[in-house]
């Protein structure tokens, strides 16, 4: 474990309290301890340091002071403000972006979810290469030391965009036969549900509960990052298949949405889909709002929706909205809008089971 520094500014935007606990949670996945917390409010980053002067100086004596090692801001760095970060905190930074990278490399387990978290780190690293070869460039000649900061630059990127494509084509195999596996159903006339919502909401608990499968789960972020697709069974009538996704997370890199665009397909082709909500969470309504911008960025935001609220089980105390609320609710139209339960202890289950046998009813196959 490391000693890290978070670091955040409050742009006055909203949910900055709830960001910060999120990066809590991100730098300890990511296997960070940590150890000091900066913020500072402003109103526009600065365009050098990101960080006002003072608080770079603060920090940096944070730093000394508390025997850390890495920092991490909870934003989107440029290289040039990253490049000049590591100049004046002697320490190595990273980014919102790619601490979360980070995180994935770490959990992808199968094949396809290696291929996808690397491609995605190939596409920002592009835009950062200048960073490890800064030392050279500075260098106007020389004895040994003409040109080579260029020359290593155009290699790198050569070797980069090699990498990218070869990624890219096992990637497109793995599409294509997805895209056969969903044909085939759509020829059985099997019904499809994807799990989606934010990170850390209960999905895989959720998933295993429903199916009887054991995939991976745990109080952890991002702890699923393979579609798993097993089937259910609501009667001896009625079943389908039922697939677990990766979750979302407030300010998803762009390089992995579309790295695991083919993954996410999966939720795109779905004839269901369950919003799992963390309803313990007191950010759940903006974590919602963040998987709708996702949903509707992959074009999944009209793909029939059951806002399943999880957890009931772990809510502190009685939440105003739930006060009232039985096991499902319903809208004006009389179908079933949102269903409370608890994945774990397996309250509300039956519920779940009863409007997707609903939807499975009424569903044009």
């Amino acid at each position: 474990m490391i000693n890290a520094a978070l670091v955040g500014i409050d742009f006055g935007t909203g949910g900055f309290q709830a960001s910060l606990d999120e990066l809590r949670l991100l730098a300890r996945s990511a296997g960070a301890i940590p150890a000091a917390l900066i913020t500072a409010r402003r109103r526009a980053p600065d365009a050098a340091l990101f960080l006002p002067g003072g608080k770079t100086d603060e920090l940096k004596s944070a730093l000394g002071l508390q025997n850390i090692d890495l920092v991490i801001f909870n934003h989107a760095l440029t290289p040039a403000q990253q490049r000049n970060l590591e100049y004046r905190l002697e320490r190595r930074v990273v980014d919102r972006t790619t601490l979360i990278l980070d995180i994935f490399a770490q959990r992808a387990r199968s094949h396809e979810g290696k291929c996808q978290v690397e491609l995605a780190q190939l596409h920002y690293l592009k835009t950062r290469l200048v960073r490890a070869w800064t030392h050279l460039e500075r260098q106007k000649g020389g004895i040994g030391l003409r040109g080579p900061g260029e020359t290593q630059l155009e290699t790198d990127r050569r070797l980069i965009g090699e990498r990218i494509k070869t990624l890219k084509a096992r990637l497109d195999r793995l599409h294509r036969q997805r895209r056969t596996q969903r044909r085939r159903r759509v020829r059985n006339a099997v019904f499809s549900v994807s799990l989606v919502g934010y990170t850390n909401a209960g999905k895989s608990t959720l998933f295993n509960a429903l199916t009887r499968a054991q995939a991976y789960c745990a109080d952890q972020l991002f702890a699923t990052l393979d579609t798993t697709s097993r089937r259910f069974y609501l009667s001896d009538a009625t079943q389908g298949v039922l697939s677990d996704t990766v979750g979302f997370i407030q300010d998803l890199p762009h390089e992995l949405v579309a790295a695991f665009r083919a993954t996410l397909e999966e939720m795109v082709h779905a004839d269901l889909l369950l919003h799992v909500v963390d309803a313990s969470n007191p950010a759940r309504r903006e974590q919602a709002e963040q998987v709708q911008q996702v949903l509707s960025a992959l074009d999944a935001a009209d793909i029939p929706q059951i806002l399943v609220w999880n957890k009931m089980d772990a809510v502190p105390e009685a939440v105003p909205e739930l006060a009232s609320s039985g096991a499902a609710e319903r809208d004006a139209h009389g179908r079933i809008r949102r269903v409370f339960l608890s994945a774990r202890t397996g309250q509300g289950l039956g519920a779940l089971r009863g409007a997707m046998a609903e939807a499975v009813a009424t569903a044009p196959l």
